[in-house]
């Protein structure tokens, strides 16, 4: 019962907005943080389009646990969670407040699922790395959803989909990653060749984006059991699992459009998501 007053208190100092949009974000290097290119440029774009969040959750393939966790400190860290990039990267802070009562109410909203408030991750580059485009006052707060990596893709799209009620009270939900992500495959030579992609990674991206704009998601959370090439795009599933948890808050009457949407660097693809 202390639980339900909880959540109906959250709500309640919450007032009912328009619903917010999704996004899906691929975020590439975390040199484009520093860096000036189109895709931060279309990072500024959309963030042009939507209204201003009250908070923001990020899925973040870079929170890759066992089990479920939320960031439920006042004030997350910058995380540097990446090695041989120049000093530069490692001075960008994003100082974005938390928000422990947004953290609380989303563990109230997954269970039965266990959520573990988290008072030690921060912000990932894979969501500070972007957000610092979309936000660059840092002047949301913001809260990282951990991905467990125990669990098969139908599990986190049904899971997404119990954070439906936050969309009415102005909170943004992103995930963060990379649709086609092969590091093992990386091209360095050609990595500024504009839009760029080995044959198999060209034909996943066509197909990936063949199931998102005619909505066949089911293919997309069964995406192990798919061809070839898609099994070289996603090689392991921490990149690709934040594309579902925003597929899984998709209503049915919503507009699901694509930007960014190129290849890099032979293995990767910066392919971005806005659905709303």
């Amino acid at each position: 019962m202390q639980n339900l007053n909880n959540l109906q208190q959250f709500s309640e100092n919450l007032p009912n907005t328009e619903r917010m949009p999704l996004l899906f974000l691929g975020h590439g290097s975390p040199m484009n943080a520093i860096e000036e290119n189109e895709f931060v440029t279309g990072f500024r774009n959309v963030a042009k389009t939507l209204p201003k969040p009250n908070a923001i959750i990020c899925i973040s393939a870079h929170w890759f646990t066992n089990g479920t966790k939320v960031t439920a400190m006042e004030m997350p860290q910058t995380i540097h969670d990446f090695g041989g990039f120049p000093p530069a990267l490692y001075e960008v802070q994003y100082p974005a407040k938390g928000n422990p009562e947004l953290a609380e109410a989303t563990k109230l909203l997954l269970e039965p699922t266990l959520v573990e408030l988290d008072e030690k991750w921060g912000l990932d580059h894979g969501a500070w790395s972007v957000l610092k485009h979309l936000y660059p006052n840092a002047d949301i707060p913001v809260i990282q959803l951990s991905i467990d990596y125990t669990k098969p893709a139908q599990y986190h799209f049904d899971l997404a989909q119990k954070l439906s009620k936050l969309r009415e009270k102005g909170i943004l939900i992103i995930g963060s990653g990379n649709i086609v992500h092969n590091l093992r495959l990386v091209d360095f030579h050609n990595f500024h060749k504009d839009d760029y992609g080995y044959d198999w990674a060209i034909e996943a991206r066509s197909v990936f984006n063949k199931y998102l704009l005619d909505g066949d998601f089911q293919s997309l959370i069964d995406y192990e059991k798919q061809s070839s090439a898609i099994k070289l795009a996603v090689p392991t599933p921490d990149h690709y699992l934040p594309l579902i948890y925003t597929l899984g808050l998709k209503q049915k009457n919503e507009n699901l459009s694509l930007f960014n949407d190129k290849l890099l660097a032979g293995s990767l693809s910066m392919t971005s998501v806005k659905i709303g």
